[in-house]
């Protein structure tokens, strides 16, 4: 479990006090929750974190954190993780997994809803306040809740990786593709970006659209939206 908190430092750069500590990991392993591991030989290179949750009369599971070495992604590990996450709690009957993730990570959001097959509904401003992670670039921390309903006939067939029909869009929020560049180097431009952001997911899902489908152009990462 101690090695998952160095992972954290080196993935996402914290500082100590915003670590996940090795305690949790062990509570979350020893009632009901998940904790699961990538190996290279002996070295951790990736882990995934997962809580039991109770909702309006569900259980599921509440996926906190999931980290590959930088040195070490683009190689199909965070999917083998995930993989595996919904390989136990399907021997386990639990159907639905969720998580969070920033929709200006385009990458993410690429590997959350065309290789997983994640359905999102919900947008969550600033919900864990501002980090000291370089990676959030000192923005709020607004969040899309992916719902990865893991026995649905359309997550199965992503995840069988067979060809499926894309998605008919009623809706779309782009997001142009050097948006971590504009995080970087023009802060008050990725602010007013993610204001816009946040404005048309909340509009679209108050009318009663979900995120369906994400595709890359040249310029930007599509958000494909469709009533459900």
């Amino acid at each position: 479990m101690r090695v998952c908190v160095d992972l954290q430092k080196r993935v996402w750069g914290f500082s100590d006090v915003e670590l996940v500590p090795h305690r949790l990991f062990v509570v979350a392993s020893r009632t009901g929750g998940q904790v699961i591991g990538a190996f290279d030989g002996p070295r951790a290179i990736g882990f995934l974190l997962a809580f039991a949750a109770y909702r309006r009369g569900e259980l599921y599971l509440h996926s906190h954190m999931a980290a590959v070495l930088p040195e070490y992604q683009n190689r199909g590990i965070g999917r083998e993780l995930k993989l595996a996450q919904r390989e136990d709690a399907l021997s386990r009957a639990i159907t639905l997994i969720e998580w969070t993730f920033d929709p200006l990570q385009l990458r993410n959001a690429h590997f959350n809803i065309a290789r997983l097959g994640a359905t999102v509904r919900e947008y969550l401003p600033n919900v864990y306040g501002r980090t000291t992670s370089p990676l959030h670039h000192g923005l709020p921390t607004d969040r899309l809740v992916a719902q990865w309903w893991i026995r649905d006939a359309r997550v199965q067939q992503i995840v069988s990786q067979e060809v499926s029909l894309p998605p008919v869009v009623r809706e779309q929020v782009s997001v142009p593709r050097n948006v971590l560049e504009i995080c970087e180097r023009e802060p008050a431009r990725a602010k007013e970006l993610q204001s816009q952001v946040r404005e048309q997911f909340q509009r679209f899902f108050a009318g009663g659209l979900a995120l369906i489908g994400f595709e890359l152009d040249q310029e930007n990462g599509n958000y494909l939206l469709q009533p459900v």
